[in-house]
């Protein structure tokens, strides 16, 4: 028979560690929670030890979707009875990405030394947001850390799924106006000049847009360092503006009023703002709490400070739909839900709800500015690109017309 050593808790919170022969490992950890044990770490004792299997894996940045099936993981062993520090360990065999896998097993380390799962996630504020903590502190309080990973990673790939959408529409005008931009620009740099040559030899008089744009092209060309140098100094200068306090306010908000994707940010801003309010107040987190990790995560500065006003007001007595009125912020129809849920004590699936409908509301924006966007750059393709193919073939026609006559 098989021999484990095991680490518990027992109900006053203290560490006990032991060693148990046992038919297996279920059999044992069933044993210890008739006994009242919270079961921490079960290992079966070996007789030798294997060697130290070099580190591989994927280099790269930890991101949602790597955060979204650790969770999903976590839940469904927590809730298959495996003891959280195994559980971890599993994790740490199955994570690709080195650094989250050394993130956890400094977690696992935490928890092994007695402190609880939230302490150890609270060691990696960097990777966990307060709200990923939060949740899991109100999971461990009620006895439901299963239940609560597992809406956590159902949040998480709501708004995972949000993001790559808001992603999918700002991408493609990108890409195809930087495409124009390039295509432009070696036209005018490299093609032009070898025109402008044969237009010189022929000692022509050449139309004034011809003309014209003869003479952008020899100003790029021969200035061309001084333009990408006064692009780049314009787009570092931005950057570290809007990296500032009054710059970030300033940057949101004009997000949220900006032609033709004003409104994808703004639905897409208030569908994260009830998704994560809705599955904090759902976990058992306080009101002014999970406003306060509502508004940090919130990605936009207005709608941030505007929820640090509405906790204010909560803090003297008031609801939560009159301050979030007085904001100007959240439409009409939002203000009027949360009202509702207040009155009914359903303001966890009113919220729900309205993330739902902003949701299906970005679905179609997105289509909307796809079918808009499409047309609007193949006419800036055609009047860029046409105009400059015209205006070089303009001083060909003249001659053309001229030898004729």
């Amino acid at each position: 028979m098989p021999t484990y050593d095991y680490q518990v808790k027992d109900s006053n919170g203290n560490n006990v560690n032991g060693q148990k022969e046992a038919p297996d490992t279920n059999t044992l950890v069933q044993e210890l929670k008739s006994q009242g044990y919270l079961i921490l770490k079960v290992n079966e004792v070996k007789a030798g030890r294997g060697r130290r299997k070099k580190e591989t894996g994927k280099q790269g940045k930890i991101k949602l979707d790597d955060l979204l099936v650790f969770s999903r993981q976590m839940a469904t062993m927590v809730d298959a009875g495996i003891p959280l520090v195994q559980s971890l360990e599993i994790l740490t065999e199955q994570t690709e990405k080195i650094l989250f896998r050394r993130i956890i097993q400094l977690i696992k380390a935490d928890v092994e030394g007695g402190k609880n799962f939230s302490e150890g996630l609270e060691q990696h504020k960097k990777v966990f947001s307060p709200l990923f903590i939060s949740m899991v502190r109100a999971g461990e309080s009620s006895g439901t850390l299963d239940e609560i990973l597992d809406r956590l990673a159902t949040y998480l790939e709501k708004i995972s799924n949000l993001q790559k959408k808001i992603k999918s529409a700002m991408i493609y005008p990108i890409v195809v106006f930087g495409i124009a931009l390039t295509i432009t620009t070696l036209m005018l740099v490299f093609i032009i000049p070898k025109f402008a040559e044969i237009f010189q030899s022929l000692n022509a008089t050449l139309p004034a847009p011809t003309q014209m744009l003869i003479d952008l092209s020899h100003t790029l060309k021969s200035n061309f360092i001084v333009f990408v140098a006064g692009f780049a100094v314009i787009f570092f200068v931005f950057r570290g503006i809007i990296r500032t306090p009054a710059g970030v306010l300033w940057w949101d908000h004009f997000k949220l009023r900006m032609p033709i994707f004003g409104t994808l940010f703004l639905k897409s801003s208030i569908s994260k703002f009830s998704r994560t309010l809705a599955t904090l107040v759902k976990s058992g987190v306080p009101i002014l709490t999970a406003l306060e990790i509502v508004g940090t995560t919130a990605g936009n500065r207005v709608i941030e400070l505007a929820l640090i006003d509405v906790k204010n007001s909560i803090r003297e007595g008031e609801g939560i739909a009159a301050p979030l009125e007085k904001k100007k912020v959240f439409p009409v129809m939002v203000v009027r839900m949360v009202a509702v849920g207040e009155e009914t004590g359903e303001l966890e699936q009113m919220l729900s709800k309205i993330a739902d409908f902003y949701d299906a509301q970005v679905d179609a924006a997105v289509e909307g500015l796809s079918s808009l966007l499409e047309p609007l750059i193949i006419a800036f393709l055609g009047i860029v690109i046409g105009g400059i193919v015209i205006c070089m073939f303009l001083p060909i026609l003249n001659l053309s017309q001229a030898i004729k006559m």
